[in-house]
């Protein structure tokens, strides 16, 4: 009995979340899902990054997400000290609970940035609009009035509608980013020390639900926070990174804090760029009042994978008592422009 009850708090719960967004625990891994205004902004030339979590791993019942984003740069300069344009898109598609939830974004992003000469400061300003698609069905869901007593009872009618309404909406947001990075004035790679700062607003057209005929629900607008910071300790082989996201949506608040502590394993070449740093880093995120997150990340010259574990530490425990685990994988192409012609600006820094 416990059992039947644990599989319909869970869809409950995907029922409640209809109207909120998905979430990534490896937020530094999710630049587009955080802020328009981040895309284009990195070292190098193009990137791509695949998410997929699995939520609730055991739980009897799927809740699943997978995203796909890649961002490319135009017009930029090889010192990086002239204005430019960044463009990208991601895809993700989520499914929870026995309702079969699911939620299909398409979007595309488009950023001014504006690195302030060769200070290492840059400011960028994106757009982001797409398209969102949502569907579900509540056949197998079952409701506390096909309780008989001793188990569920499928053919006890529900006394529910047996289907949700499948529908498409346009989306719109926009962010402000800025980067300073140390490295870029000054010859010492020991010295290395990045700092990233944004504010981000999602769903700003306020788009309408319309999961039930007749309903008028609207898409929360969601505000995003979030500050970076990743600096080399002292002359050692060792950085610390340090990540803070906090969503607003409606009435739901996610704070979300990382820190990750890499080992260098090789370091890059300043002047000619034909090296490239390679990291291994351990260490752990969390999200507020909700659950920690062990997390190991291994960066081999462009190649990064990261997979973390979500230990549930609040009161959802009482009903499953599993965790969730991430996976991400991306690739920046640190070397030669594949798309567009890069700018002439001199030497490579």
């Amino acid at each position: 009995m416990k059992k039947y009850f644990c599989l319909l708090s869970l869809s409950l719960l995907s029922a409640s979340g209809f109207s909120q967004d998905i979430h990534f625990a490896q937020s530094s891994q999710t630049p587009l899902l955080i802020n328009p205004g981040a895309t284009g902004v990195y070292d190098g030339w193009e990137r791509v990054i695949i998410n997929h979590r699995n939520q609730w791993l055991g739980a009897n019942t799927q809740f699943m997400t997978t995203a796909i984003a890649a961002d490319v740069n135009f017009l930029k300069t090889e010192l990086n000290d002239k204005p430019h344009l960044g463009l990208g898109l991601f895809f993700y598609n989520d499914i929870g609970g026995d309702s079969k939830f699911g939620n299909q974004t398409g979007a595309i992003s488009l950023s001014g940035i504006v690195p302030f000469d060769r200070t290492g400061h840059v400011l960028s300003v994106g757009i982001q609009g797409g398209v969102g698609h949502r569907k579900a069905s509540l056949q197998s869901v079952s409701f506390l009035s096909q309780w008989d007593g001793s188990q569920f009872n499928p053919l006890i009618l529900s006394g529910e509608s047996n289907t949700l309404s499948s529908f498409t909406y346009l989306d719109a947001s926009a962010g402000i980013n800025y980067v300073y990075n140390g490295g870029k004035s000054t010859f010492k790679r020991n010295t290395n020390f990045k700092l990233k700062i944004g504010a981000a607003g999602y769903h700003l057209n306020n788009p309408k639900m319309k999961y039930v005929n007749g309903s008028g629900d609207r898409l929360h607008r969601k505000y995003v926070g979030h500050l970076g910071v990743e600096s080399d300790l002292g002359k050692s082989k060792m950085a610390l990174e340090v990540n803070a996201v906090q969503f607003v949506q409606g009435g739901h608040f996610e704070t979300i804090l990382g820190l990750l502590l890499k080992y260098r394993m090789e370091t890059n070449t300043k002047l000619t760029g034909f090296r490239q740093d390679a990291f291994f880093g351990i260490g752990c995120y969390t999200r507020v009042n909700d659950a920690v997150i062990p997390t190991v990340m291994i960066d081999w010259k462009g190649i990064q994978f990261g997979i973390s574990y979500d230990v549930t530490i609040s009161k959802l425990r009482k009903a499953y008592r599993g965790g969730s685990l991430e996976f991400s994988v991306s690739y920046t192409n640190r070397n030669t422009a594949l798309f567009t012609n890069r700018r002439s600006g001199g030497k490579k820094f």
